[in-house]
């Protein structure tokens, strides 16, 4: 019990340490973010998506930031703060992911590609949904996938990308 009580201590401090991180770097970000910045929050990333997908860079922070909110979903705070630290604008792509409803049974076409999505149908549907609004085939997901977990690697290093690929299978 006690040995618990230290890990969940360890755990609430680690994931305040990160909050504080970024409630510190947020603003310093957004005094020298311009309107550019604004709409491309991570040009380098979005810059790697638009060349090696051929789509334009709407498309890539909707679909960047669809996926990150994905693994922010399965991974502990503590975990996606290691991927977000790797990622420059994150609370940016974060916040330009389309949104959708709670079910994805009314979209069409969903259903009999949902089981050959990475994490099937419990899983990325929510997410091709969201590619579906940004005019993306929801088998672009595959596609973004290896180079969000390369560009985390190249920024980040092996364990972030690690953690990513863990969460977006």
């Amino acid at each position: 019990m006690n040995a618990e009580m230290n890990r969940l201590q360890i755990i609430f401090a680690t994931a305040c340490l990160i909050v504080l991180f970024a409630v510190r770097a947020e603003p310093a970000q957004a005094q020298s973010s311009t309107t550019k910045t604004a709409q491309n929050p991570s040009p380098e990333l979005v810059g790697q998506l638009t060349k090696q997908l051929s789509i334009t860079p709407k498309q890539a922070v909707g679909g960047a930031g669809a996926l990150f909110g994905f693994a922010k979903n399965r991974l502990s705070a503590a975990d996606f703060g290691k991927v977000a630290a790797a990622v420059p604008g994150m609370s940016g792509l974060l916040k330009a992911a389309p949104s959708t409803s709670s079910s994805t049974s009314g979209l069409s076409g969903l259903s009999g590609l949902a089981g050959s999505l990475p994490g099937g149908a419990n899983g990325l549907a929510s997410v091709a949904a969201s590619f579906q609004k940004l005019g993306l085939s929801p088998d672009m997901v595959g596609k973004f996938v290896p180079v969000l977990t390369q560009f985390v690697q190249a920024r980040g290093g092996t364990s972030p990308a690690s953690l990513l690929g863990g969460a977006l299978k």
